[in-house]
């Protein structure tokens, strides 16, 4: 079995992690705008998120002779490890059930916005618990002025996010009152180029995309949005405690769960989860969406390369965050959830998402991702060295 021995080392998996943690979100975005449906994406991203999980576990689980903590050695010995292996589960469980309300809040609240009040739920609520049960290794007069930041980035999410909503508004409504037939009649020329930003732009988006946001309540984002928030708070600490057994759970003499056993037992319940309410919402979907099928789904080859690629970008993602909490503490570990930074630049480069806003709202923006960046150092600083 492989372990992060430095800190250097742990910042490293770090910083890998939020940049593949940042992207899998866009990607699956990227679908939905394209009129693919979310259920079928998610099929698709749900397979390979455990494909990746396999291969970290027959990888780095089984480098070196660490007899009972190799992968397959902890495998067979389920009856044994079964508390941590049902922590490990449930936090998977959590973790499912939270990027499965993720792709629904990206639609209506947007790429970035909806990162930076999930991510900042997370670390406000996951990363106190993680530092008390980490038996507080992490330096806490850097920790908690980092926890404080993520909470201003979570309000100023808010802002951001009521501010673009009156910039959009305006578009709209100087469109409408325009003579508009020109523009009307170049957007639907395919040789012509419609800008990111204009009005034109997002009533284009509006029809095209699978999830139809526009005119419904501000308040439905929002809600899943703190649904998908405290549910993703919740499986760091369960991880933490499938693999340190803190409680002391585990018969004297057991050896703790290592991190990549614990990974595996946790994707497979994510995977399982997953699988089961997608088939479900394929034939009773929420929001209005379509209803599908599995052969609709089998048959679905629009997206599938990008879906696949998104499930193994989250999973490493994931396996190296895990990592990374082992060797320095899952509370400095918890520096991945700036991947909101990753968002907003794959939001305006690919979507076009703030293109032609006002002043006001990229004074607020801008505002946000310092703030998110300060949080980014100075849980990096906090880190520790478990023993």
């Amino acid at each position: 079995m492989y372990q992060v021995e430095s800190k250097g080392g742990a910042i490293v998996c770090m910083l890998l992690s939020l940049f593949f943690l940042g992207t899998w979100p866009a990607v699956m975005n990227l679908l939905e705008r394209r009129g693919r449906l979310p259920q079928h994406t998610y099929l698709d991203y749900t397979i390979t998120n455990l494909l990746a999980a396999v291969i970290i576990a027959f990888t780095f689980g089984q480098i070196g002779t660490h007899g009972d903590s190799n992968f397959l050695s902890q495998l067979s010995q389920i009856h044994d490890n079964l508390p941590s292996v049902l922590f490990a589960m449930a936090g998977g469980i959590v973790l499912s059930i939270g990027n499965l309300s993720s792709q629904y809040v990206w639609a209506f609240l947007g790429l970035s916005v909806a990162g930076v009040i999930t991510s900042s739920i997370i670390v406000v609520i996951g990363t106190i618990l993680n530092y008390f049960l980490d038996d507080k290794i992490n330096k806490a007069k850097i920790l908690f002025p980092g926890v404080g930041c993520f909470f201003i980035a979570v309000c100023l999410g808010f802002i951001v996010h009521s501010s673009n909503i009156i910039d959009n508004q305006a578009k709209l409504k100087d469109f409408a009152s325009e003579d508009s037939s020109k523009d009307l009649e170049n957007g639907s020329d395919p040789t012509y180029k419609i800008k990111a930003g204009t009005a034109i732009f997002l009533l284009e988006l509006e029809k095209r995309r699978s999830i139809k946001a526009s005119g419904k309540s501000t308040f439905i984002g929002l809600a899943i949005t703190f649904f998908a928030g405290i549910s993703f708070s919740i499986f760091s600490p369960l991880f933490n405690l499938a693999t340190n057994d803190q409680y002391h759970t585990l018969r004297r003499g057991v050896a703790h769960l290592s991190v990549y056993t614990t990974f595996f037992y946790f994707s497979v319940s994510c995977f399982i989860v997953a699988i089961i309410l997608n088939i479900i919402f394929l034939y009773h979907p929420i929001l209005n969406l379509p209803k599908s099928s599995l052969k609709a789904y089998l048959g679905d080859w629009n997206g599938r390369g990008l879906a696949l690629l998104a499930g193994l970008l989250c999973g490493f993602g994931n396996g190296l965050q895990f990592m990374a909490g082992q060797a320095a503490g899952y509370a400095a570990a918890d520096v991945v959830q700036a991947l909101p930074l990753v968002g907003t630049f794959w939001g305006i480069v690919l979507f076009g998402e703030y293109r032609k806003s006002s002043k006001r709202t990229y004074t607020l923006l801008g505002s946000m991702l310092v703030m998110f960046i300060a949080a980014i150092v100075l849980l990096m600083a906090s880190s520790g060295h478990r023993k």
